[in-house]
């Protein structure tokens, strides 16, 4: 199975909520829509499953044209981010339901309900319903409704955010082995880089109603194609400023600098903006050649064994993320150290150039 969009849009008046957009979506791992809140994502999900119209544009599932088919002649299934369960059913009759829609003989039913529920670890509760479930087993309940339907598409928006911590990690390392072997495309949206790196398959990075970027998760992450991707895939943001090129140094604010090496090096001389994310950005010393950043500290963080500051750079606002406690003192200076191999090059366009 495959799902392509091509050149897709979706207008509301004179408000373009979806740019032209053009995907090619396999299965056999998780498609995700990464972007902030507000970037499209449940939009772009939406119009992939036939819940709103496109403006413009087709969309082809196994080379078939759907795009004036139905939600329900697509074959899809879509999980919310709300527990979206019928409160007056059974778990069974919930998992069940589009399985009765589809006029599916009843021992193959009970089959389908038992196996999604024994995957997901709902068999004990089959005969409750959702008021008696917490919110983990009730989205299970949603899941295991997809997973018995045996879809050809899959639609996952942002299926966790209402979870506690706990159940978001259980649930997320388990749904890319809920999906497995099944033959149908999974399409996530999340607003969490974090997530998209664990779900790992492929990222479509979303800003404005626009996929910046699309390909292997990992390989995106690293060399992100321009600022904007690279800001869609940095939680809390990229550190960024303007840099002037002299030479085969990196001018930072007339006080700072750090020889080049690689693509950087071969840059023509000139200002371009350079980004790190804030994990490569430390209150300690790590590697010999790390190059100290002084500013001053406006905001301190601590979450768990995570510590972060916010400080300023001339005009520009930087984060430093690290593991420890580090005694920040809110308005003082402070010498936070760059891993420059970690540096991004941009041009004035955004463009990244090295």
């Amino acid at each position: 199975m495959t799902l392509e969009l091509k050149s897709i849009t979706k207008c509301v008046g004179a408000v373009t909520h979806i740019k032209e957009t053009s995907l090619r979506l396999e299965p056999g791992h998780f498609n995700v829509l990464l972007g902030e809140t507000s970037a499209g994502k449940t939009s772009l999900i939406k119009l992939m499953a036939g819940l709103d119209k496109i403006s413009s544009g087709q969309i082809f599932m196994d080379g078939q044209d759907v795009t004036r088919l139905t939600t329900q002649k697509r074959n899809i299934s879509f999980v919310h981010q709300f527990f979206v369960n019928y409160s007056h059913m059974t778990v069974f009759d919930n998992i069940a339901s589009p399985l009765k829609v589809a006029g599916m003989a009843k021992s193959e039913i009970q089959g389908r309900v038992e196996e999604a529920a024994d995957i997901l670890q709902l068999r004990p509760m089959l005969n409750r319903h959702p008021h008696e479930l917490s919110g983990g087993q009730q989205q299970r309940t949603a899941l295991a409704r997809a997973i018995a339907k045996e879809s050809k598409a899959v639609f996952l928006d942002e299926p966790l955010a209402n979870l506690d911590y706990k159940l978001r990690e259980e649930l997320r390392d388990q749904l890319p082995e809920l999906f497995a072997g099944r033959g149908a495309v999974v399409v996530y949206a999340t607003s969490e880089p974090e997530e998209a790196l664990l779900l790992g398959g492929y990222t479509a990075l979303m800003n404005d109603g626009h996929v910046t970027q699309f390909g292997p998760t990992a390989e995106i992450y690293r060399t992100p194609q321009d600022l904007i991707s690279a800001a869609v895939f940095s939680d809390p943001p990229i550190n960024s400023s303007v840099i002037s090129k002299q030479g085969d140094q990196a001018v930072l604010n007339d006080s700072t600098s750090w020889p080049l090496t690689g693509d950087a090096l071969g840059l023509r001389d000139g200002d371009y903006t350079v980004a790190v994310r804030p994990v490569h950005v430390s209150p300690l010393r790590h590697l010999d050649d790390a190059v100290g950043l002084t500013g001053k500290v406006q905001v301190t963080e601590l979450s768990g064994s995570i510590s972060s500051a916010h400080f300023q750079i001339g005009d520009s606002n930087w984060v430093s993320l690290s593991h420890g406690v580090h005694p920040y003192q809110i308005g003082e200076d402070h010498t936070f150290y760059m891993d420059t191999t970690k540096c991004f090059y941009f041009a004035a366009d955004g463009k990244r150039v090295a």
